[in-house]
This record gives structure tokens, C-alpha cells and sequence, in this order.
């Protein structure tokens, strides 16, 4: 249980400032290597305060991307430096972290050689330690949509295929590639300020996903759910969620469906139907 929590106050840019797509001019010395600043804080030492601590690596000795370096560092300079990974193929979502102003996936992120790397927590969340945010509230916002198929009658699972047309297939592109990473979430203010009561992208566009999937017979309960002042119109189209996303899906586009869906539900006569 840990003992005391950082709040980071990091303003993650929209997109566009993060790392480099390719290598150049690679240093020949370690002396002249990749540089790094990184983001500590430890609640086991009494009176710690967030500071920002310097490490060099030797580019030629060490992966391509952020995550390599992060792991070289643990393993040969500092092992109290803590992060969370796990995939390393941007699958996961485990090492969202803010790089240079962008909430990106470390796996993914290429280093940038001859300049300083900073790199902090996902912003505006508790900190449990150095790098690993508190992903406690963002959890249990996506367990309140019930991200789950869910059936009217008797249905018993593994007793039938649920067949779906092509076309209803295809309206589940761009929403089930979510990892929940929460890049997009983190990066948008309005859950910055109101992450209690909004949801945020990452969990509505799992909310629109379980929506528009023609084997799900909750849909108008799913919007009925919704139906507040905070959950869904929290969101005043900045779109830093969709131009931070790691995997290129568009969080901004399904809650303005999620909005329409509000207003009519296209499903309705279809689930009254099937009801029947």
C-alpha cells in the first residue's frame, strides 16, 4: 500500500512534439551519447520531493527507441528506476509515458540522438512512483461501462456462433484496436480537470464500441448509463485525444457518435425486434 501519492501537473502537447522518426549522426563515444531527464519520486523516503534526474547512455550500445534506453538504464546505471513495460510491440500499452511534452508508448518512441530526452509520468494522474502512474480511477471508469457483450433472454455463452454481416463488422474497425494506454485520456484537459465524473476518450470510444456491435442488446441501457452532465459532454472536441493516439484511432470521433446516439438511437427498432 503505498505511502504517500504525487500529482503531476505535466500539459501534454497535442501531438506533433514527440520524438523523431529517424536516426542521424550517431555518436562514435559514449562520452558524447543520447541524454536523458527523467522524472523520480520515491513515497517510501520520508520528505522526497519530484525532481528531475540526468543519465547519458552510449547510443551504440543500446536499442533504437525511449524504452531500450529506460531498460539500459535500469540495468547498467540506476535500479530504483521504475517503470512499467511488458510487450515492447506498442500491444500492451503498459509503458505510456510522457516524452518530450507527448504521451506516446516508449516502445515505440525512437531516440533522438544529440539532444536531451525528458520524459515524465502520464500527466495529471497520481503517481505511485517515478514513471508508473496510478491507473486505479481510469480502471474502474472503464469497468462502468460494462465493456463486455451482453444479452436480452436466454442465451447461453458458447452454445451458438454470434455471426455478424461484413458490414456490421466494419463498424467495429477503429474502436476494438484500443490497448487503454490512456495517451489520449491523460491528454485531453477536460479530464484533467474533471477525471471524477467525465470519462474520458479512451473509456467512452470502449463505451461507442460495445454500441454499434449488432450482438449487443444493451445499447439503449449503455446510453441511458451516460446520460449526465459530466460522462460524455465533458468533451469539447479538443482533439488531443485523437492526434496523441498511438495506435492512429479517432477517440474524438466516437464520442461525437456517442452524442448523435443521444439524440436517436439508430439501434432501437432493431433491438425491439430482436426482443421480440
Amino acid at each position: 500500500m503505498q505511502s504517500a501519492v504525487g500529482r503531476l501537473g505535466v500539459a501534454a502537447a497535442a501531438g506533433g512534439g514527440g520524438c523523431s522518426l529517424t536516426r542521424r549522426g550517431l555518436s562514435t563515444t559514449a562520452a558524447v551519447g543520447a541524454k536523458f531527464r527523467i522524472y523520480r519520486w520515491d513515497p517510501e523516503q520520508k520528505g522526497s520531493k519530484p525532481r528531475m534526474q540526468d543519465y547519458t547512455i552510449d547510443e551504440k550500445a543500446c536499442g533504437p527507441m525511449v524504452l531500450d534506453a529506460l531498460i539500459k538504464i535500469k540495468s547498467e546505471q540506476d535500479p530504483t528506476l521504475t517503470f512499467r513495460r511488458s510487450c515492447r510491440e506498442g500491444i500492451c500499452g503498459s509503458c505510456a509515458m510522457n516524452i518530450n511534452g507527448t504521451n506516446q508508448l516508449a516502445c515505440l518512441c525512437k531516440l533522438q540522438p544529440g539532444k536531451t530526452t525528458k520524459v515524465y509520468p502520464l500527466p495529471h494522474m497520481y503517481v505511485v512512483k517515478d514513471l508508473v502512474p496510478d491507473m486505479s480511477n481510469f480502471y474502474a471508469q472503464y469497468r462502468s461501462v460494462e465493456p463486455y457483450l451482453k444479452k436480452k433472454g436466454e442465451f447461453k455463452v458458447g452454445e451458438r456462433q454470434q455471426y455478424q454481416s461484413v458490414e456490421d463488422r466494419e463498424k467495429l474497425e477503429g474502436l476494438y484496436e484500443c490497448i487503454l494506454c490512456a495517451c489520449c485520456s491523460t491528454s485531453c484537459p477536460s479530464y484533467w480537470w474533471n477525471s471524477d465524473k467525465y470519462l474520458g476518450p479512451a473509456v467512452l470510444l470502449q463505451s461507442y464500441r460495445w454500441m454499434v456491435d449488432s450482438r449487443d442488446d444493451f445499447t439503449a441501457e449503455r446510453i441511458e448509463a451516460l446520460r449526465d452532465k459530466f460522462s460524455v459532454y465533458r468533451c469539447h472536441t479538443i482533439m488531443n485525444c485523437t492526434n496523441t493516439c498511438p495506435k492512429g484511432l479517432n477517440p474524438g470521433l466516437a464520442i461525437a457518435e456517442i452524442k448523435k446516439f443521444m439524440i436517436k438511437n439508430p439501434r432501437e427498432n432493431e433491438q425491439k425486434t430482436a426482443a421480440a
